[in-house]
């Protein structure tokens, strides 16, 4: 006897995110305290900041386009108007220093 795994088939609605992200962000819409959902939502958008930089390697990831992903993925249910967030945005963009590695020459 074998048992089935139930498995999330539902589309994931923006691939640079993935679904860990998304699923995030619904968690963060079910949750009541206000205190924990706003500490949420600056973790998920420093997830998100990161995961854009590594994604778009050419453009800036800044915060603004951040926010508006985390409003449209969670419907409107999420603000990001806390003062949390607005410390987040008003830090510098993140730069990935990322230089390819040099083979040893013998």
């Amino acid at each position: 006897m074998t048992l089935q795994l139930n498995r999330n088939t539902s589309p994931i609605l923006m691939r640079n995110y993935g679904r860990i992200v998304q699923d995030m962000i619904g968690y963060a819409c079910t949750m009541e305290e206000r205190n924990e959902r706003e500490s949420l939502e600056v973790y998920i958008a420093q997830c998100m900041r990161q995961r854009n930089l590594v994604w778009n390697r050419d453009q800036e990831a800044g915060m603004g386009r951040v926010r508006e992903d985390i409003i449209r993925l969670s419907g409107g249910r999420l603000k990001c108007e806390s003062e949390l967030f607005q410390k987040l945005m008003a830090q510098p963009n993140i730069q990935l220093n990322n230089p390819q590695k040099k083979k040893k020459g013998k």
